[in-house]
């Protein structure tokens, strides 16, 4: 999965105002193909999990009640160099600081409602994507057949 795929989550705050088809369509003019997706509610406890990274942080208890907080829109993106032009197509996570023509910048209303989550890494994408999709066979895309 090096470099070519990545994850992400449209979070509650985006799904609740209706950004959904929106920033599908950002996504898609960046030139990502999305090859898994589900909208789905995350428990408590899920939450928990898919954030332990963070368990120390202080912020820890307001992200997972937050990310469980409403639906989300779970994806896996495929691109060259996915995460890098991932992240920077979301923008700065403080929406104030986010360039025009970013997903945050259109679409999150602070720094806590950011509308989006994507991987940080290739490591984290890899990890994130097994974590919402344990056992899909992800979609390849295959050489047309004349």
């Amino acid at each position: 999965m090096q470099g070519k795929y990545t994850f992400s989550i449209i979070k509650p705050d985006a799904v609740r105002a209706n950004h959904i088809g929106s920033i599908l369509v950002m996504i898609e003019k960046a030139g990502f193909s999305i090859t898994a997706m589900s909208m789905l509610q995350l428990t408590q406890i899920v939450a928990a999990h898919f954030y332990a990274v963070h368990a120390d942080r202080p912020f820890y208890k307001d992200l997972c009640s937050f990310i469980a907080s409403g639906p989300i829109v779970a994806m896996v993106l495929e691109k060259d160099n996915a995460v890098v032009d991932l992240r920077k197509l979301m923008g700065a996570t403080n929406p104030t600081e986010a360039a025009e023509g970013t997903i945050r910048k259109a679409f999150a209303t602070s720094i806590d409602y950011n509308a989006i989550h994507g991987s940080d890494s290739d490591q984290t994408a890899a990890s994130e994507i097994s974590f919402f999709f344990p056992s899909r066979k992800l979609l390849v895309k295959q050489p047309a057949i004349i």
